[in-house]
């Protein structure tokens, strides 16, 4: 389905939502941008600061301020998240904030789905796919996993109390929404916190 705010963009499976022990939904446009180069370099610090208002994180780390943020990816990635309609002017800050400076910036906003796994027994959804420790002590707010879920490359992070955001490519979205679904269908918790 076309989205009037989003200049005609289309959601990866037009907004599906689960009910289980947890709700799983995929939510519509998302703007996303990755940037590669060197992340102890001043002036990728000044451009990410410049694109979306804060720092460059660290290791494992999102940093976020509403609908912006910027997450570690790799040694030399990080993935910046912000509204979807803004992707273009971002692009271009970073550019002129990055001239002469090695670097890749690159719209990847249509090639991703995002979902939001929701509920106060959210982490058991997850804990059943991904090889991370999610108990509360280890996994909290602002922590950031790149990993795989069933197989799957796949990042997720806490993104409110009871809620973590996860983003996958687009081709294999419905095979993570269904994956997801079936870990949170309800009969099937795990119990463990």
């Amino acid at each position: 389905m076309s989205d009037p705010v989003n200049a005609g963009a289309v959601s990866a499976l037009g907004g599906a939502r689960s009910e289980g022990f947890a709700t799983v939904t995929e939510f519509g446009p998302q703007g996303m941008i990755t940037l590669r180069g060197d992340l102890a370099s001043a002036a990728l610090a000044a451009a990410v600061q410049a694109a979306v208002g804060m720092a460059v994180p660290a290791p494992r780390r999102i940093e976020t301020a509403g609908a912006r943020a910027a997450g570690w990816m790799s040694p030399d990635e990080l993935l910046l998240w912000l509204p979807y309609a803004e992707v273009p002017a971002t692009l271009a800050v970073l550019e002129a904030a990055l001239a002469g400076e090695h670097h890749l910036a690159v719209d990847v906003s249509d090639a991703r789905a995002t979902f939001r796994i929701a509920g106060p027994r959210a982490r058991e959804v997850l804990m059943k796919l991904a090889p991370v420790d999610l108990a509360p002590a280890v996994f909290a707010p602002g922590e950031l996993r790149r990993t795989r879920t069933a197989q799957v490359a796949a990042a997720f992070w806490m993104s409110g109390p009871d809620e973590f955001t996860l983003v996958c490519f687009r081709s294999v979205g419905r095979y993570v929404f269904d994956l997801l679904t079936t870990s949170a269908t309800a009969g099937s918790e795990v119990g463990v916190w």
